[in-house]
């Protein structure tokens, strides 16, 4: 029996019983059982709303499920071309250095190398390379390994 319903029980017994309301007793017994009744109607109205709460939860849950599957699809297809990407990438060298200023770690290919100079990501430091010292050294290498 729901608590609604045991304190509708109490009401008729009461009533059922005669209560004399104009007796100290009585009236004491009526404020207690219209008291009890504000209660268990409040009780259901709570229990009315979370139940509402518990299926906008569940339709919420529903539909993130739904997001995150469509982004994690979304994702698989972004890997696929990072890895179409990544082949490419691997032909050309990579080159790394470190930022004198703010001391990251910067990594760029060829081209950046050919230009001559990169811009720092982290701080915005311009890095310029000298590569004529490196291109006669590499020349002197390949001297020596021909001997």
């Amino acid at each position: 029996m729901e608590i609604l319903e045991k304190v509708a029980y109490m009401k008729g017994l009461a009533e059922g019983l005669g209560l004399d309301t104009k007796s100290k007793e009585g009236k004491l017994l009526t404020v207690m059982i219209d008291i009890l009744d504000d209660i268990a109607l409040e009780l259901q109205d709570i229990r009315d709303d979370q139940s509402e709460m518990e299926e906008c939860l569940d339709a919420v849950s529903d539909d993130l499920s739904d997001v995150e599957t469509y982004i994690y699809e979304m994702d698989g297809e972004y890997e696929d071309e990072d890895e179409e990407d990544g082949d490419e990438e691997e032909d050309g060298e990579v080159y790394e250095t470190t930022c004198p200023n703010c001391e990251e770690e910067i990594f760029f290919d060829e081209t950046i190398l050919a230009d001559g100079c990169v811009e720092c990501p982290n701080c915005g430091e311009k890095l310029e390379f000298d590569l004529d010292g490196e291109e006669a050294a590499e020349d002197d290498e390949e001297e020596d390994e021909e001997e």
